[in-house]
């Protein structure tokens, strides 16, 4: 039988079973057309299977974190009651080892980090199929034990730690040409209305699994556009979305110079005048302000040394309340 006929005798048999009334096209459907039709629902299956088992896991370690933060309550309320011996153990429901959806953990103030190691609360590394158990120590206070660890071929940082060539995107635009002649530029990621911070989204995009490329994260360029002043431009990069944060909030950054050094410091968040956005720093409008943030600051030879650092920060107690919105 003829393809194009034995397609179409097909497709009209199923529209007549499900009740559907339509007009016969009197050419009905060619092979191309199908074969199209075929190739973009495969496209699309191939792009959402990624994204389905994404999510899938991040909701597996949602239903880990709340049933840990349960028995740690559970736990908690045994030792107020003077029962010191109580434990409580989670049979972990995640597919992956260590944590895809947060980074650093919190678990009832005990906050944690994928570079940290043990500490005398936290101990071991979740795994698949692995379980925690929640135990309480008169000298420590709860001790969260991990089962498993983590697969040594898998890198401890969420991003490709190759990436760190930051500012390339910013000039691969099509408009930086136009801001060398600008002393004080400035592009916020949060900037809703931007008609520049689509282009440098576009061109980050473009790199493969960077720091800058992270969920819910916030970034911005700021500083001098002039030829040979590289050392006057930076990269401010916090994991946290200022949106969420607010403004008027102290956050700990990292901060890439256009001459390719690393610091690790604290910005105050923002917002600018007639603007429904939070920045990362509140208006910095000369190099005097950008170099006095860089000196209250720490300076580190790489980006990995100034991601550890930048974790470290984030999990002091002065963070809590910032820390609370990637929850």
């Amino acid at each position: 039988m003829n393809f194009d006929v034995y397609f179409h005798h097909v497709f009209v048999l199923f529209k007549d079973k499900a009740g559907i009334i339509m007009k016969q096209n009197k050419n009905g459907f060619t092979l191309m057309e199908m074969l199209i039709v075929i190739a973009i629902i495969a496209v699309l299956i191939a792009v959402a299977i990624p994204v389905f088992a994404s999510q899938l896991e991040k909701a597996r370690e949602a239903t880990d974190l709340a049933n840990v933060r349960s028995a740690y309550a559970q736990v908690s309320t045994e030792a107020l009651l003077g029962d010191s011996e109580a434990t409580v153990t989670v049979n972990l429901k995640q597919k992956q080892a260590d944590w895809q959806s947060v980074d650093p953990v919190n678990i009832g103030g005990i906050v944690h980090s994928k570079s940290q190691g043990d500490t005398k609360n936290w101990i071991g590394v979740a795994a698949p199929n692995g379980t925690c158990v929640v135990s309480y120590k008169e000298d420590y206070g709860i001790i969260l034990n991990w089962s498993g660890k983590a697969d040594p071929s898998i890198s401890k940082y969420p991003f490709n730690t190759n990436e760190t060539d930051f500012f390339s995107p910013l000039y691969r635009t099509d408009f930086w040409s136009s801001i060398k002649t600008n002393t004080n530029f400035e592009f916020d990621s949060r900037c809703p209305d931007s008609k520049y911070v689509p282009a440098i989204t576009a061109e980050i995009n473009k790199l493969n699994n960077s720091l800058l490329q992270q969920d819910d994260c916030t970034w911005a360029y700021l500083g001098d556009g002039r030829d040979r002043r590289e050392a006057d431009r930076y990269l401010f990069w916090t994991s946290l979305d200022t949106d969420k944060v607010g403004a008027g909030k102290e956050i700990p950054v990292i901060i890439q110079t256009g001459d390719g050094k690393y610091y690790v410091s604290e910005t105050t968040t923002g917002k600018r005048n007639g603007k429904d956005y939070v920045t990362v720093s509140k208006s910095l409008i000369t190099q005097s302000q950008y170099k006095e943030i860089l000196k209250k600051g720490k300076e580190f030879s790489s980006l990995e040394k100034a991601y550890d650092a930048y974790l470290k920060t984030l999990s002091d107690s002065k963070y809590d309340s910032v820390r609370q919105s990637k929850s």
